[in-house]
Formats: structure tokens, C-alpha cells, sequence
């Protein structure tokens, strides 16, 4: 948490510094757009811990995915939409889908479910985390080289998880987990061409309030939840339309349902591109 609240404030006082500089109206032309697309190839560490009902109530502990199956990185395409209503207002939109298939043979038993699989018998392993962000930002600070502002967000995750061998079946779990948060975001422009940009969002769901939003959504789980958002990224704009962007994300998502849990964190680097109208 200290080292992104100390890169918000840095960027925060340069943002004051340039929005006092560039008295005279010079905007960066990046920032003149209504709408904007973006995609970026991410390559994330993964670390994957799931526990069932089955799990919790005889006492064993999580199954770590990324160890027993020898879960590596992989490339994932983030889809990013920005919409621009005047200056200081945007509506956003992130979508990231995450998936590993991955085979094994175990090196110990293991629980899952109501499925027990042994030593030493080949397995496979899928996983699937699709994010949806729907979010709203306002800029209060909005200078011609730079921006602070706040961030109201709601991220949807749905995640599933499904163990196999054969001559043992399968066992699937499968949660749900809207998370509502809050963060800042901080801009600046070194050059009116280059922007260094930083966000920061999470929120800690207790159950009271996770069950009020499943039955909002139509969801019969009750749930708690909390997640984590860091994204630093550097832009480089070719002009006012398109742009290059590459930075470094890390997402943390722990939650419980019913009885089922999860612990995922997925941290790494990213590049694409982006698109302005």
C-alpha cells in the first residue's frame, strides 16, 4: 500500500507543478478525444489457491494450482474503452479474460470437491477468471500536462475452476464475486508527447454487503471479498489518434462463497496499443 500511495503523491505534485507551469492554455493532444480503444498484451505471474466446501470442513488445506500443475506465464489480451463527457468526466470499461489449461501427474493427494485424486495419477487442470470492470472517473484536477482524479468502480469477476483425472471424474467449482471500489489515479506529461500514468483502486466487501449486492444482481450466494488494483503505465502518442502504451499491472482477488474460497494474484508486465476518435 506505501508504494503506491508515495507514486500518487509524486505524481499528484507534479501534476500541480505542471497545471501551475503551463498557465498558458498548450493541452496534450492525447487528452482531445471522445472516445478511446485500447488493447494490451499481458503477461502475468500467476498464483492460484482454491479451496471447496469439501475442503474447509475436513480441514485440509488449499489446492495451489500454479504448484501441482506446474502453472507458468501466459499472454492475455486486456480490452480497454474509455468515453470522454467534457473535460473532467469518463466512463470505462476493462475486460480481461484469464485462462490455463495444464496436465500433471500428481506428486501428492489431493482433495477437491468431493473428489479425491491420488498420487501419482496424471491429472489436468483448468482455470477461468473473466473480469469485468464498469467504472467512472472524475478528473478534479485537469491540466493541460496532467490530471488527479477518483475512481468508482464496479469489478465483476467470475471465476471457475475444474480438477480431472481419469477413472477418478471431475470436480468443478465456480464463483461469482462483484466487487465495488474505489481508488485515484494520478497523470503527468514529462513531454506532451509521453504520459506516465498511475492507478490505484481496491475495497475490502464484508458479507453483509456482499449479500445485499448478490441479491441486487440476482445472485442466491452469499459472499466476501476483496480486491486490488495496481496499473503504472507509460504512454507514447504518435499525434493526437494513436498511441503506444506498455506498464505493469497487479490484480489481487481473495473471496468466499458459501464455502468455497480463492486467493489469486496475477502481477506482471503489458504493452499494446490505443486507438482515440
Amino acid at each position: 500500500m506505501r508504494i503506491p500511495l508515495f507514486v500518487l503523491l509524486l505524481l499528484f505534485g507534479l501534476t500541480a507543478r505542471a497545471e501551475a507551469q503551463f498557465s498558458v492554455p498548450d493541452p496534450a493532444p492525447a487528452e482531445n478525444f471522445g472516445l478511446e480503444l485500447a488493447a494490451m498484451y499481458w503477461s502475468p505471474t500467476p498464483e492460484i489457491l482454491i479451496q471447496t466446501g469439501a475442503l474447509a470442513q475436513i480441514g485440509e488445506n488449499e489446492v495451489d494450482l500454479v504448484q501441482e500443475f506446474a502453472i507458468d506465464e501466459k499472454r492475455f489480451t486486456e480490452y480497454r474503452v474509455v468515453i470522454k463527457g467534457g473535460r473532467k468526466h469518463k466512463f470505462r470499461f476493462n475486460y480481461v479474460p484469464i485462462e490455463y489449461d495444464e496436465e500433471a501427474v500428481l506428486e501428492r493427494t489431493i482433495t477437491f470437491g468431493g473428489q479425491t485424486f491420488p498420487v501419482n495419477v496424471p491429472a489436468s487442470a483448468h482455470l477461468k477468471w473473466q473480469q469485468w470492470r464498469f467504472g467512472y472517473e472524475y478528473d478534479f484536477v485537469a491540466a493541460d500536462r496532467g490530471l488527479l482524479g477518483v475512481l468508482l468502480d464496479l469489478k465483476y469477476n467470475k471465476i471457475s475452476a475444474e480438477l480431472a483425472a481419469e477413472g477418478f471424474g471431475a470436480e468443478l467449482t465456480e464463483a461469482t464475486a462483484p466487487v465495488p471500489t474505489i481508488g485515484l489515479i494520478a497523470r503527468v506529461y514529462p513531454h506532451r508527447a509521453f504520459s506516465i500514468t498511475t492507478e490505484f483502486s481496491g475495497f475490502k466487501m464484508p458479507g453483509f454487503i456482499g449479500e445485499r449486492i448478490s441479491d441486487s444482481l440476482g445472485e442466491t450466494d452469499d459472499f466476501e471479498a476483496k480486491l486490488f488494483d495496481l496499473d503504472i503505465y507509460g504512454t507514447l502518442n504518435f499525434g493526437r489518434h494513436v498511441g503506444a502504451q506498455f506498464g505493469y499491472r497487479s490484480l489481487t482477488a481473495d473471496y468466499l462463497v458459501e464455502e468455497d474460497s480463492g486467493d489469486l494474484k496475477m502481477k506482471g508486465t503489458y504493452f499494446g496499443g490505443v486507438l482515440r476518435f
